[in-house]
């Protein structure tokens, strides 16, 4: 598969050793890398899948769920995935929104390429996706980390979705979660605070 042209990154203010970060489609021949991240307690501690714990499996995702994704891309430091960035849409009269998720490797968490992703995604989705209108993602009210990240990427806090059940699915069905809900706005688009100011609504 041809790597993402458009999404080169903008890295002035990041760190030289880091200057590298790129996203293309994630193939099977990752899957090692891959693994990395995904068969990792820590890193999968906040996501929606169990750690892998088989290369078969890994393979069976990318090939069954990854590839078929509209736009699931690897974060890579020089060619090399560490990670991945997805953007799930709404359908219906949803279909304006759509859903960031992100995982990356623990041995790179800190030092700011998760947000420089998570910029990179925010500055092109719009245009690759003009239906789009609002980027949001949720965040375990736990993850703190998580939270930073977006924050520092422009996503405004808009407030705690309480008791929700079944949002991370390997944990036990009997638990509910307390889900921090952000998001981002496309150029142009007012936020419902603004739209009453202006009499729209």
């Amino acid at each position: 598969m041809e790597q993402d042209s458009s999404v080169a990154a903008d890295l002035q203010d990041g760190v030289a050793e880091f200057s590298n970060i790129s996203f293309r489609p994630l193939e099977v021949s990752d899957v090692d890398d891959f693994m990395v991240w995904a068969s990792d307690e820590r890193v999968t501690h906040f996501c929606s899948f169990n750690p892998y714990t088989s290369k078969e499996d890994g393979i069976n995702y990318i090939k069954n769920t990854v590839i078929s994704h509209p736009w699931f891309r690897a974060i890579c430091l020089n060619n090399r995935p560490i990670g991945a960035i997805s953007v799930t849409k709404n359908s219906g009269n949803d279909i304006c929104r759509g859903e960031l998720g992100y995982v990356l490797a623990g041995q790179y968490w800190g030092k700011g390429i998760a947000t420089r992703a998570v910029k990179m995604v925010a500055k092109t989705i719009f245009s690759e996706r003009p239906e789009l209108e609002r980027l949001e993602a949720l965040v375990d009210v736990q993850n703190v980390g998580s939270q930073k990240v977006l924050e520092k990427a422009g996503f405004t806090r808009e407030g705690v979705l309480r008791r929700l059940d079944h949002i991370i699915l390997h944990l036990d069905s009997n638990e509910q979660l307390n889900i921090v809900l952000l998001f981002k706005l496309k150029v142009g688009v007012l936020t419902y605070q603004e739209l009453e100011i202006c009499g729209r609504l």
